[in-house]
């Protein structure tokens, strides 16, 4: 080979190499962009004003010194910081922002345990569907690895748990990485986005100085080549940093029904005598407003099962919203309209669905929107959609038609029949203490119209789920398919914020109490005043009753009559013990705790209950 051709090719490959180092070193971005060394501006700032740019109006924390920059930088820009006492707490809330404004919740940890304390949250968040970012601290860029306090690999936890991961490595990268979490966590299927911020991306230029300065005048080529490398990274990490960028909102895809999938669906619908639909979170979800949806629904006819988020779709007393008897009905139904909801566990994985049934899936997920077909049931059409959308194009195209009325007239006769005999079961008198099913009613009779009902629990929050009634759309909070106990202090949180002037209950077990406490301490300094109550029977009971028949042993199942109302009294709010002698009072206690919460006090009604088992309607102590 020619001796000229060898040499141009290792020439080739020596310049590709050096272009190369010259790219990944940043010193080919710095022949354009300025590195201001004198600015006093920091990378905290570039992250505040993106979130004002896209309307975040809270960001929910527990303070670290990685995080500190972002939180004194949105706190300056008008965002409102609200710390909690537990990082999951933060993420509850953030989720329950973004459920109840239609935005992206926010929630800002610290490095470490700070965010491994949220990795429960952010998977319920998750598999809820809620669009929510959430901003971690970590160790400086240089020292990542190298043994650093609070530092691990914390891109390998969240890459499962989230739709988009990002560890910025330079200031000027905060800017367009926040836009683009941002916009991902809102398209196709919402969930958890994660950044991590190294801590020398955030402080300024002076402060991250002082770190990078060598402690002693640098000896021998090898010093000189590693202060050389230590300027550059620290020259790179600031290079452009305070260039002007967009800071607005890119645009959200979301995925949507084809004119042929619709006109399909409504043949179906038009053609069917029988037909129901189950409502799912996902109709709840932007662009669509609930309310819109809510009269689709109304204008269809259908008789709906609501589930998740859209409980109270249909307001108190709607007689198209059918509570009870469901697995009959769907063996009964010639038309079955999956509305985002997931045939799981909590449909039998679709064995409850009737083989002769059409069925309409829509759902914006893939995976969820055909769970279980391949056993269980089939699809006649599946769409990967929105189903608020879909639905308003649905009834838009059904305009005029309705189902026939003695269908849901059926059942809503078979609804009122069940709801009669769980009422009798509410007058039963326990040997000791309260029925808790009577709890639930008198409750359920004083709510102001505007409240919104927060479920943590088990045993007496499913009961509360049969028997309380939300007054209208997105007004019901509950943690989704996980199932997750602790929601109750973050939900309430987020949901106050969202709505300071309705009144918040947090249904809790006296299990699930203890995750969440200690966030009344919160309620009391954030002056969000919210109203627990409380079902206190000593117990876990849901796993006690069939712990005990099955193995003999109520072993680790067993509470106490804890006083409750005491904490809540300790941390600034306000509690009441509610016993047997206190039946008669009951009503005026909801009350006074109502009006409690008013003046901005928050409430812990602590009521103790005798065990139910609501299937059964068995009420023992």
């Amino acid at each position: 080979m020619d001796i000229s051709v060898v040499l141009g090719c290792s020439l080739s490959v020596a310049l590709g190499g050096l272009i190369l180092v010259s790219y990944k070193l940043g010193l080919l971005y710095q022949l354009f962009h300025k590195t201001e060394r004198q600015s006093p501006r920091h990378g905290g700032e570039s992250v505040a004003e993106v979130l004002r740019a896209h309307g975040v109006k809270f960001v929910f924390t527990l303070v670290g010194g990685h995080i500190s920059p972002i939180l004194v930088a949105c706190e300056k820009l008008g965002i409102r910081i609200v710390d909690t006492r537990h990082e999951a707490t933060a993420v509850f809330a953030a989720d329950a922002v973004a459920r109840l404004s239609g935005t992206v919740g926010v929630a800002a940890v610290t490095a470490g345990p700070g965010l491994t304390n949220t990795v429960t949250a952010v998977k319920n968040a998750q598999m809820a569907e809620s669009p929510l970012l959430l901003i971690g601290g970590a160790a400086a860029t240089l020292l990542q690895g190298r043994g650093a306090l609070q530092d691990i690999d914390q891109m390998s936890l969240f890459k499962p748990l989230c739709k988009f991961c990002a560890s910025v490595r330079t200031v000027r990268e905060i800017v367009p990485t926040v836009r683009k979490a941002l916009a991902a966590a809102q398209s196709g299927t919402p969930g958890p986005v994660f950044i991590e911020f190294p801590i020398d991306t955030l402080y300024p230029y002076h402060v991250v100085e002082k770190e990078f300065a060598p402690k002693n005048t640098p000896k021998g080529l090898m010093g000189k080549i590693i202060a050389w490398y230590l300027k550059n990274h620290l020259t790179n990490l600031f290079a452009g940093a305070w260039e002007t960028r967009d800071l607005s909102p890119l645009p959200v895809h979301i995925p949507h029904a084809t004119e042929d999938e619709v006109q399909r669906c409504v043949e179906l619908v038009s053609r069917a005598k029988k037909p129901v639909i189950l409502l799912g979170s996902q109709a709840t979800l932007p662009p669509t407003p609930a309310d819109d949806v809510r009269n689709a629904l109304e204008s269809l006819g259908i008789p709906c099962f609501l589930g998740g988020m859209s409980r109270g779709m249909l307001g108190k007393n709607s007689p198209l919203h059918i509570r009870q008897n469901r697995r009959d009905a769907l063996k009964d139904a010639d038309l079955v309209l999956l509305a985002g909801t997931v045939c799981d566990f909590r449909l039998g994985y679709g064995k409850v669905l009737n083989r002769r049934s059409k069925i309409i899936a829509v759902n914006r997920d893939k995976s969820q929107l055909l769970k279980n077909s391949d056993m269980f049931w089939k699809p006649t059409v599946a769409i990967q959609g929105d189903a608020g959308s879909f639905l308003l194009r649905l009834s838009k195209a059904l305009k005029g038609h309705r189902c026939p009325e003695e269908w849901p007239q059926k059942l809503k006769e078979g609804d009122d029949i069940k709801e009669k005999t769980n009422r009798a079961k509410a007058d039963e008198k326990a040997e000791r203490h309260l029925n808790p099913l009577s709890v639930l009613h008198r409750v359920d009779e004083l709510l102001a119209e505007d409240s919104i009902i927060v479920a943590d629990g088990g045993d007496f929050v499913g009961s509360a789920a049969y028997i309380m009634r939300p007054r209208g759309p997105l007004r019901w909070l509950d943690p989704g398919a996980f199932g997750t106990l602790g929601v109750g202090g973050g939900f309430a949180l987020g949901a106050k914020l969202c709505r300071p002037e309705s009144e918040v209950w947090i249904v809790y077990g006296d299990g699930s109490l203890g995750y969440s406490v200690a966030e009344f301490d919160t309620f009391t300094r954030h002056k969000t005043p919210v109203i627990a109550l409380v079902g206190n029977d000593a117990c876990w009971s849901q796993i006690s009753r069939e712990q005990v028949p099955l193995l003999g042993s109520n072993v680790a199942c067993g509470l106490a009559f804890t006083d409750y109302h005491i904490v809540a009294d300790g941390y600034g709010g306000k509690g009441y013990l509610i016993g047997r002698e206190d039946e008669s009072q009951l009503d005026d206690i909801i009350k006074k705790a109502q009006k409690e919460c008013r003046e901005g006090k928050a409430t812990l009604l602590n009521v103790l209950i005798g065990k139910t088992n609501f299937r059964e309607g068995s009420i023992s102590v």
